[in-house]
């Protein structure tokens, strides 16, 4: 495991982050280990063994610095300047095959500076759950961090809300960067333009190189410097919103919204309370905590959109206000195109040039959804198993109800949508006839669960690792993922 790193953070220099040590465990055994990220790295699985893991990321050996990074963040509302890295660090940032920096970070290795009184530990069950996340979302297609490896780490923890004592673990992920918000925020609370503007320009150089390139910005060039950070900033108002669009459609709710969990470039990442759906219902909520639903499903959308306005106040210290208020007023329209597109792919559909047609058909399937309590993912898996199984109907009467357990959607409903969905196969396999473009079947079956991590299925998969040290439920489920 001996990576070419990069020093790219480091080079900011020590006011962005604090070196601290790993916590030393009673064992170190791996229970989950990425593959498919190994071959991103540029490595062969079969040449990198279990100790190689356990010895990287469980005993974090021969790796130094390791990183805690420092930043602020509005927590539910309420700014929070005691915030920063309290159980994890930056472990190392490299190029993968495509020349893309990545960072890996832990999470459950120890106290840091910012621990506020934790124990800086993870539970084995939140390092399951978190495997669970990354990857069913990574198949979903939504931008996101993924786990490199899951270690058993020997302790009893205390929580208060799992059953205690409950195992311990420490988990490595992979994302483009822990650089966040808060981390602008931070420096706002410092009064520290020339911080701000070192920090930007960084991520500038590192993660938009094409914003970059269309506009050079040499040092002492105020206009020049405006211009750039201007072009980032709608650069990520048009992720942010597309992350968000992503999120819907996949049925996710990330659970805490704060501005210390939003990335610099766009990414989802650190999966707490998160959930998916289990039926349609714009008012749900993922943390039990959440008392008023400020992060509820429905809200998600909204919310991005607010953390980018407060980004706003960090930014202001370079930039004008008004400029960065038209950047977001392009929110919207990016949200609810990628949403289109989004949802169209869990339909095995790609986007017809007739748009008025394709916002018919989301507006029939969300009129389905709401309407009929079935479990959000499963009409999708339903749809996808049906079509290859019988393959597309020649007439809309063809399609049967999707999934026959359980209560019957409106006749109405059902009608309007089977007919909408129907002529749009129509449309898609015309164009797949004349364009190398996948079929309906093949698209529903990419782009769709066997089955969705709700939390029923997620307790399914840990009770035998509960009670009976069984992994054989989760690997199984992993791999019916991973088979894209």
């Amino acid at each position: 495991m001996s990576l070419p790193f990069e020093p790219s953070i480091e080079g900011l220099g020590e006011s962005y982050w604090d070196v601290v040590e790993a916590a030393v465990f009673p064992r170190t055994q791996l229970r989950f280990r990425n593959n498919a990220l190994l071959r991103q790295l540029g490595l062969e699985p079969e040449a990198v063994s279990d100790p190689d893991f356990e010895g990287a990321y469980g005993r974090f050996e021969e790796r130094v610095p390791l990183l805690a990074l420092r930043y602020h963040g509005y927590q539910f509302g309420t700014y929070n300047p005691q915030l920063g890295d309290g159980r994890g660090f930056l472990y190392g940032q490299l190029r993968d095959r495509t020349g893309l920096l990545q960072d890996l970070g832990s999470k459950g290795s120890g106290t840091t500076p910012w621990s506020r009184g934790g124990d800086g530990r993870l539970t084995l069950k939140g390092g399951v759950r978190e495997v669970i996340a990354s990857e069913a979302l990574h198949r979903l297609g939504v931008t996101t961090s993924r786990t490199l490896s899951l270690i058993e780490t020997g302790e009893d923890l205390w929580r208060g809300d799992e059953p205690s004592p409950t195992r311990s673990a420490v988990m490595v992920r992979m994302a483009r960067t822990h650089l966040r918000f808060g981390s602008c925020e931070r420096l706002l609370s410092l009064r520290d333009p020339q911080g701000l503007e070192r920090l930007l320009r960084h991520v500038v150089a590192v993660y938009y190189p094409d914003v970059a390139a269309a506009h050079p910005a040499p040092d002492g060039d105020r206009p020049a410097l405006e211009h750039q950070l201007l072009a980032f900033y709608a650069e990520l108002v048009r992720r942010v919103a597309r992350l968000a669009a992503e999120w819907m459609a996949a049925g996710f709710v990330h659970g805490v919204l704060n501005t210390d969990n939003m990335s610099l470039v766009g990414e989802s990442f650190d999966y707490g309370p998160f959930a998916f759906l289990d039926r349609w219902d714009p008012s749900f909520t993922a943390a039990y905590f959440d008392q008023t639903g400020l992060y509820s499903y429905g809200r998600q959308p909204a919310i991005c959109r607010k953390n980018l306005q407060l980004l706003q106040n960090p930014l202001a210290m370079l930039l004008a206000r008004s400029s960065m208020e038209q950047s977001l007023e392009q929110y919207a329209s990016s949200y609810q195109n990628h949403y289109r597109f989004c949802l169209l792919r869990r339909l095995g559909l790609t986007p017809n040039p007739d748009v008025d047609s394709d916002d018919r058909l989301v507006s029939a399937t969300q009129d389905l959804l709401a309407s009929w309590p079935v479990a959000y993912g499963d009409f999708f898996t339903g749809l996808a198993s049906t079509i290859q199984s019988a393959g597309l109907p020649q007439e809309p009467e063809g399609l049967p109800v999707v999934l026959s357990d359980g209560e019957a959607p409106s006749r109405e409903v059902w009608q309007a949508w089977r007919d909408a969905w129907w002529w749009q196969t129509q449309a898609s396999e015309a164009r797949a006839a004349s364009e190398p473009e996948a079929s309906v079947s093949e698209r529903l079956r990419r782009w769709n669960l066997s089955q969705t991590p709700t939390r029923p299925v997620i307790e399914s998969l840990w009770e035998p690792i509960d009670q009976e040290d069984d992994w054989l439920p989760l690997g199984t489920w992993i791999s019916s993922v991973m088979q894209a």
